[in-house]
């Protein structure tokens, strides 16, 4: 306990939870070694921290350290900057340029975010870790290089290896050691020591006495979600020195500076998250094919309990009026003729229309729905004709046809419009 107190005094860590206590021995551990390391937690909890610290603590430490966010670089420079170019490989590329992996050769490269990073970016540096080897841009040489890696996420990568938005093998490459540094609400014994240590920081900082704050007002900041995690704590902990009219602050001025603190939602971690949020866009497409089914179902339900239960029809078409189609006026018969006429105005479809008799539902008969190709073809093409009003160009764009096919399907089914 007295060598990890002594790292958090020489990298200035606040905090004595046993989450951060078992991140911290593991990067102790990890240190010595060249070992791949992924730090995982979420945006805010301070990743960059235990990359230098597993620098500091390593062979390598007299060697140059680079953290570089994989985020902020765009898509079309990202492997020049990594791996270097030659020149002429692309516009602008005027001379050759050394790459990070070849200017840090011997030290340490901390990739943040590397979730951003682009596929093809992730199997170069998948042959690097794997082989020490990489080829600048526009060449063909092979370059080696030592660098160790140190890479950082806020996302669940095992999540987005399983939905192809990051490489599997770079991922277990990566993930050799893992350290989970956990969100501030995780570990609320720390807030007010952090917060203690901010305020002392700022007050020195700007010549300003240090705010304390009521009991109230420590109680909402420990209970509060923080889901900016040390960042949003040190944030507000410097407005406070800045803006605040009184050394004493209470419980209603804190909530002015924690703007997610009404009407907010219980907050799950990104671990317990990741199950239930959806991976891609054809994931969300899916649900919502389940749920219009799961409606239509409902629907057909609720139409044969009235088929079957003519006395609840009428009750069931007035609040469908009044409720939920009231621009569509209900049919009533003078003769009272009609015991189901309520019924007959609600615009209810299902998968087989169903035929009402004159003389209320008595009989039905299901009309079947074409399945031919060529029909539902021949039906497509006419409405797209007539959505853009004979325009041929317009129409085949629609239909996602080209014009030559459109017009071959017009001599086909003999369409004239």
């Amino acid at each position: 306990m007295t060598d990890l107190q002594s790292i958090k005094n020489r990298f200035d860590i606040v905090g004595n939870s046993p989450l951060l206590n078992h991140a911290l021995d593991v990067a102790v551990q990890v240190a010595p070694t060249d070992l791949s390391v992924l730090i995982i937690g979420e945006s805010g909890v301070g990743k960059e921290v235990f990359s230098k610290i597993i620098h500091e603590l390593s062979p390598r430490k007299h060697n140059p350290f680079l953290a570089v966010n994989c985020g902020a670089i765009p898509e079309g420079t990202i492997d020049s900057e990594l791996f270097g170019h030659e020149k002429g490989a692309f516009t602008g590329a005027v001379d050759s340029r050394k790459g990070y992996f070849e200017t840090v050769n011997g030290g340490t490269i901390f990739l943040d975010e590397i979730g951003e990073m682009p596929l093809g970016t992730q199997a170069r540096l998948l042959r690097v870790l794997e082989s020490g080897e990489y080829i600048r841009v526009g060449s063909t040489k092979v370059h080696k290089t030592d660098v160790r890696v140190v890479a950082a996420t806020n996302k669940d990568l095992y999540q987005a290896a399983q939905n192809g938005r990051f490489r599997e093998d770079l991922y277990y490459r990566l993930n050799t050691v893992p350290i989970r540094v956990s969100a501030l609400r995780d570990r609320k014994e720390d807030i007010l020591l952090l917060f203690r240590k901010f305020m002392v920081d700022f007050a020195e900082k700007y010549n300003t006495p240090p705010v304390q704050l009521t009991d109230a007002a420590k109680e909402a900041l420990v209970n509060y979600a923080w889901p900016g995690n040390v960042r949003e704590l040190k944030n507000v902990a410097e407005q406070l020195s800045v803006l605040s009219k009184s050394n004493l602050v209470d419980a209603e001025e804190l909530k002015k500076y924690q703007p997610h603190n009404t009407s907010r939602l219980p907050v799950l971690s990104q671990q317990s998250n990741s199950g239930r949020e959806f991976a891609n866009e054809r994931e969300i497409l899916y649900k919502l094919f389940f749920d219009m089914k799961k409606d239509v179902n409902e629907l057909k339900k609720m139409f044969l309990d009235l088929v079957q239960n003519p006395a609840i029809a009428g009750q069931v078409a007035d609040y469908a009026h009044e409720n939920i189609f009231p621009e569509v006026p209900i049919y009533n018969d003078p003769a009272g003729a009609n015991p189901y006429s309520h019924v007959s105005a609600l615009p209810v479809e299902v998968n087989k229309p169903v035929i009402l008799s004159p003389n209320g539902i008595n009989e039905h008969e299901e009309v079947e729905e074409t399945l031919n190709i060529m029909e539902k073809e021949k039906e497509l093409i006419v409405k797209a004709l007539k959505k853009h009003k004979n325009k041929r160009k317009d129409a085949a764009a629609d239909l996602g046809i080209s014009e030559r096919t459109l017009y071959r399907k017009l001599k086909e089914y003999d369409i004239n419009l």
